[in-house]
């Protein structure tokens, strides 16, 4: 029997605040042990820590879901693709912001069946905010305990101004590894946050319009943040406008991708595709 998300939905936003305060723990110590992974991105005892309460959590709720982080992904292939469901985590999305401080980071928690993301939880701790959906039943936002549903921002078909887009950037990023991608790089309003999946939910809310990632990303990268969006009216495609896939390549790297808001603006006319410009 295939789980269904709307129920998993209150007792995983708990089991995200719960990994939430592991990581603050060691935040507001403000000492902690940095290690460099294989593939030189940085990894925290914050990270380990987060990852440690969501993997027991998550096994206590549904034993039978096999789950797939980024902190512990050591499964084959021909393992994976015999799950018709499993969660797919990113214990602290930001490590780099929590490393410098900016409070720019969160716990990202998807349910995955069949190939697609239908339940996403993103926790941001500095901030004691969640962002969530389950497929079919919408996103939402909440704030210690004020909830709100979430939407992209709606532009009219007639008389839209592509300047008014506003690109959500990061705090790090050099800005012409993204404006070399966009056909109008100087027109657009950028607004700047550190993680990934905190971007990817500020166009959800319609505080930003759209945004590229260009670089290393990783399947849990997206997973939560995809399923949010796709529920508030917006989505994540690959740099060729493609759908992104999960667990159907040996590969768990996800190539570069666009989050887009509003489905009715002309993307191609603002986002010039390009082929991923590295192996995967």
């Amino acid at each position: 029997m295939k789980p269904d998300p709307a129920e998993l939905l209150d007792d995983v936003k708990k089991i995200a605040f719960e990994a939430g305060e592991a990581i603050m723990a060691i935040y507001q110590q403000g000492e902690f042990d940095l290690y460099q992974k294989d593939d030189e991105s940085p990894v925290t005892s914050a990270d380990y820590a987060a990852n440690e309460v969501l993997t027991k959590a998550l096994q206590k709720l549904t034993p039978s879901i096999p789950i797939l982080s980024e902190e512990s992904c050591e499964f084959s292939f021909s393992e994976r693709k015999q799950w018709q469901a499993y969660w797919l985590l990113d214990p602290m999305d930001g490590t780099q912001e929590f490393v410098s401080r900016s409070g720019d980071f969160a716990v990202n928690i998807a349910l995955v069946v069949d190939g697609q993301p239908v339940l996403g939880v993103i926790y941001w701790p500095t901030q004691h905010t969640w962002y969530y959906a389950a497929s079919q039943h919408g996103a939402f936002k909440q704030v210690g305990q004020n909830i709100e549903p979430i939407q992209v921002t709606q532009y009219a078909t007639e008389g839209f101004d592509e300047a008014d887009l506003r690109l959500a950037v990061s705090r790090v990023q050099k800005s012409n590894t993204v404006g070399q991608y966009l056909v109008d790089a100087q027109q657009y309003k950028t607004v700047a946050l550190g993680s990934c999946s905190l971007k990817s939910c500020m166009i959800a809310e319609g505080r930003a319009d759209f945004y590229l990632r260009v670089g290393p990303t990783g399947e849990w990268d997206t997973g939560a943040s995809h399923c949010i969006l796709r529920e508030a009216g917006g989505n994540i495609l690959d740099s060729e406008f493609n759908a992104l896939s999960y667990n159907q390549r040996e590969t768990l790297a996800n190539p570069d991708f666009i989050v887009i808001g509003d489905s009715k603006v002309d993307w191609k006319k603002v986002i010039i595709p390009h082929k991923t410009q590295r192996t995967l």
